[in-house]
């Protein structure tokens, strides 16, 4: 198995990183934009640098057509998210493309959903949170609990 672990750097790569158990002992590779962390991240792991859109539709476009490339190019079996902006195409065009799509709810949300994953949680096939007082915003949650 093939994973994709599409995520925004900083805490999203973080928490990205404690799922090390799962994803370690399988063939993956990451999808972020560069910052110090994901280019540290680099010089050990696959990395795959695009265009962070920040709410920037024309940013958005390209992170779209880099985020399908990567895609065609690795031909992941299933893509894991922690989020946020940058995985956003990723998500959608796995999905287009027949992959399995799990989203993780940054921890960073106990209240209130994301933008992003307000997007992802229709098409994910397993969707998780990590507090229960945001279950209620995700019809399709499962609570996994807080990665940390």
């Amino acid at each position: 198995m093939k994973v994709c672990l599409a995520c925004s750097a900083g805490g999203h790569l973080s928490e990205m990183l404690q799922l090390k158990p799962f994803y370690g002992k399988r063939g993956h590779y990451f999808v972020t934009f560069r910052r110090p962390d994901s280019e540290s991240l680099a010089r050990n792991e696959r990395v795959f640098f695009i265009e962070r859109p920040a709410r920037n539709p024309l940013l958005f476009i390209v992170n779209a057509f880099q985020s399908l490339a990567v895609l065609l190019k690795e031909n992941p079996d299933l893509v894991v998210s922690t989020g946020a902006d940058v995985a956003l195409a990723t998500c959608w065009w796995a999905k287009l493309l027949g992959k399995k799509v799990i989203y993780i709810e940054s921890f960073c949300r106990p209240f209130v959903p994301g933008v992003t994953g307000k997007m992802v949680e229709p098409i994910a096939d397993l969707f998780i949170v990590q507090w229960r007082e945001v279950q209620k915003h995700y019809p399709k949650s499962v609570y996994g609990g807080p990665i940390f």
